[in-house]
């Protein structure tokens, strides 16, 4: 399958707020104007884009770029996975320095294991403070 993964354009916040919205995740990005936000944030947002110019994915990461990472959101439309998109986004947006240790929260119903595969692991020194 022929896919571009690449960072994300400015003008693909609307594609990409859609893609998060049906995929379920209005409750964590807001309105458009707080994901357009979020992304102003971000250090890192990429994109998978099909042949025909849609926009399959979506990751965004948060990182000082020589020691810490998060990995904050990896989405991939249902009818593109299993199909390496979410792989090459995370390979896409981890690369860079070895020295980055990333980390993220794998809270839906298969990521541990999708994680794992992309060579994350279980940790048990993290702690959290959950939002309201």
């Amino acid at each position: 399958m022929t896919m571009d993964v690449r960072d994300m354009r400015v003008s693909e916040g609307p594609a990409v707020y859609e893609l998060l919205v049906a995929e379920g995740w209005s409750r964590r990005i807001g309105s458009f104007a707080d994901f357009t936000a979020l992304l102003a944030a971000s250090q890192r947002a990429v994109v998978a884009v099909a042949q025909d110019g849609r926009i399959v994915g979506f990751a965004r990461a948060i990182t000082d770029g020589l020691s810490n990472g998060y990995l904050s959101m990896v989405v991939v439309d249902p009818a593109f996975r299993r199909r390496g998109v979410g792989r090459a986004l995370v390979e896409r947006i981890t690369a860079g320095p070895p020295t980055i240790t990333w980390v993220l929260r794998a809270g839906r119903e298969g990521a541990a294991e999708f994680f794992a595969a992309c060579g994350f692991t279980a940790s048990s020194i993290a702690m959290e403070r959950l939002r309201e």
